[in-house]
Formats: structure tokens, sequence, C-alpha cells
């Protein structure tokens, strides 16, 4: 049922705490499973300002293989990809090019914006997903 189970990540509780769940679907339907972590850009091309975001590329790289790592340890072979861009954009740009038959996210991530929860990248991967998305509280 779920060949392709794309996991983005950041640093957030919500992303470990939802790495069970991942291994949990990955295991059960021997799904194929992509981890996505995206290094964030304004629509300028500059770096976000906040500090928790994910903007440094070596960041990004090192909680990529950290949670490859982590997957390995439980026999899970994870692929990983680094993408630049808008975090809610890149993520569902990814599901389409990987054929992702899920997006498996925590509830809440870094990536909230001043506006707050209602646009938040988990609301926009729900919204423009172009495969189901499970979102683990």
């Amino acid at each position: 049922m779920f060949k392709n189970v794309l996991f983005p990540i950041d640093q957030s509780r919500e992303t470990r705490e939802a790495a069970d769940t991942v291994a949990d679907i990955v295991k059960t339907y021997n799904s194929r499973l992509v981890l996505l972590s995206v290094v964030e850009k304004t629509p300028t091309g500059e770096k976000p300002a906040d500090a928790g975001v994910m903007s440094s590329e070596e960041q990004v790289a090192k909680l990529l293989q950290g949670a490859q790592s982590l997957f390995a340890q439980q026999g899970i072979e994870a692929e990983i990809i680094e993408r630049e861009g808008l975090p809610s954009f890149t993520i569902c740009d990814v599901a389409d090019e990987i054929n992702a038959d899920l997006i498996v996210m925590g509830c809440r991530g870094l990536g909230l914006t001043n506006e707050g929860a209602e646009e938040s990248v988990t609301t926009r991967v729900i919204n423009l997903s172009p495969c189901p998305v499970l979102i683990v509280p």
C-alpha cells in the first residue's frame, strides 16, 4: 500500500517522535523510505533570520546522516535528499518526484511563520500534497 514513504525532517521534538511511527509503517509495508530536509530560503533567496530554522547546509547534512543512522540501527535502509527552498513547496515537489504514497510529518516543526499554526509547513503540505499525509501528534 505504501511503497514510497517520504519523511521530511527538521530538528524538532515532533520529528523525533514521528520517527517511531515511520519505522513501524516502513517495516509493516516493506516500504522505501526517503528522508528529506530542506535548507530554508526566503523568496528573495536570503537565509531566514530565525536561528531555529534549518538554514545551514552543514546542519541539514548532519541531521540527515544522523536520521539515516538511527533508521539503520532498526534495520531500515533510508535514502536521503537535501534540498533548498521553501519547505512546504519543496516537500510536495519531492513527494511528486519520488512518487510518494505517503508523507509522514510531526504535527509541528520549526517552520511556523509569524502568522502562527494556520500557516505552518504542516498545514501547507496537507493542502498541497500529491499524496496522503499522516500527521503524528
